[in-house]
């Protein structure tokens, strides 16, 4: 695992893009203080999902309101399914895994 960032960097119920081995990755903090990270660009159009509207299971593209499981990656609208991250929080760093 590797720190790409802090959590107070994203505030509860949003999401913020890290740069990570030359891709872009979407860490989403949820309202109960727990984190998801996904891929951030959206298979759909592109659309950014660190933008988009997160609850405690899903988020939401900006675009076109495609929706996908925060924890599989799983599509929930038809679209290709999202690749997820493992993410952890130690001494409020923000902790990436492997796909």
């Amino acid at each position: 695992m590797r720190v790409i960032g802090r959590v107070d960097e994203i505030p509860p119920g949003e999401g913020r893009a890290f740069a990570v081995d030359g891709q872009m990755i979407a860490v989403f903090r949820l309202r109960d203080g727990s984190l998801r990270a996904t891929q951030a660009v959206c298979p759909h159009k592109g659309g950014p999902l660190a933008d988009g509207q997160i609850d405690l299971k899903q988020v939401l593209c900006p675009l076109h309101l495609n929706a996908w499981d925060l924890t599989t990656g799983c599509s929930l609208s038809g679209q290709p399914d999202l690749t997820v991250y493992d993410v952890l929080i130690d001494d409020d760093k923000i902790l990436l895994g492997d796909a």
